[in-house]
């Protein structure tokens, strides 16, 4: 998620913001999609109580992705307490659903 680049901004530790940003340029995929779309969906689910960086997180998620994995339990009880069009899991739930050991 493009939001992704505006978290790493915001960490003042200058040798873990390099490595993540390392991270993103190695590993990192851009993928096409509708910013305006996104904007609208992601004030959708922050009228839902989402905070505006998960908010935008999961619809850009629901734009690009089949399955948005989180290790925040509070965001992924809200996810799936409300109208979320992408199916939210933990790590751990997504290693059990695809079978990796």
């Amino acid at each position: 998620s493009p939001v992704h680049f505006k978290e790493i901004e915001t960490i003042e530790e200058l040798r873990e913001r390099l490595w993540l940003l390392d991270l993103l340029g190695r590993y990192g995929v851009r993928l096409p999609c509708d910013s305006s779309k996104i904007r609208k969906r992601a004030g959708q689910l922050c009228n839902l109580k989402l905070g505006i960086a998960d908010a935008a997180h999961v619809a850009f998620a629901e734009a690009t992705s089949d399955i948005f994995i989180t290790c925040d339990d509070k965001l992924l009880r809200k996810c799936n307490k409300s109208n979320v069009k992408i199916s939210v899991v933990s790590p751990v739930d997504f290693c059990f659903k695809e079978d990796l050991r």
